[in-house]
């Protein structure tokens, strides 16, 4: 299924991770270790399984790929709740939209992909 066309949510997830990488860093320096490693794993796994998934086998193996990227986006927003709550991060930090953006679109692509096999 390899598409090498330009493609929104490889995109979208590669510059989300490249904003968590940065972020971490930045909780890393505030010795915020165990927070910045969980952030960072979900993080960049998102964009990593959403890539992975541009390789399926078949679309069951696409949907199932994106899937498992959707609940990394979800784990992702559960830790930025977690900043937010701590005051390590704003309310308006980018991180939350791209991270709601991701959902929003993986949530799409899965549904969109479901109704195409049901047909």
């Amino acid at each position: 299924m390899r598409n090498d066309k330009p493609n929104m949510i490889v995109e979208l997830t590669e510059d989300l991770a490249v904003n968590v990488v940065n972020f971490c860093r930045e909780l890393s320096n505030q010795k915020h270790y165990n927070l910045s490693s969980q952030l960072f794993k979900s993080g960049t796994s998102i964009g990593a399984n959403t890539v992975e998934a541009q390789n399926a086998e078949s679309k069951a193996d696409f949907i199932h790929i994106m899937k498992i990227s959707a609940k990394e986006a979800d784990e992702t927003a559960y830790w930025l709740r977690i900043c937010k709550r701590t005051n390590l991060i704003s309310e308006d930090h980018i991180l939350h939209s791209q991270t709601q953006t991701s959902i929003n679109i993986l949530s799409k692509i899965i549904s969109t992909t479901k109704k195409s096999i049901n047909k």
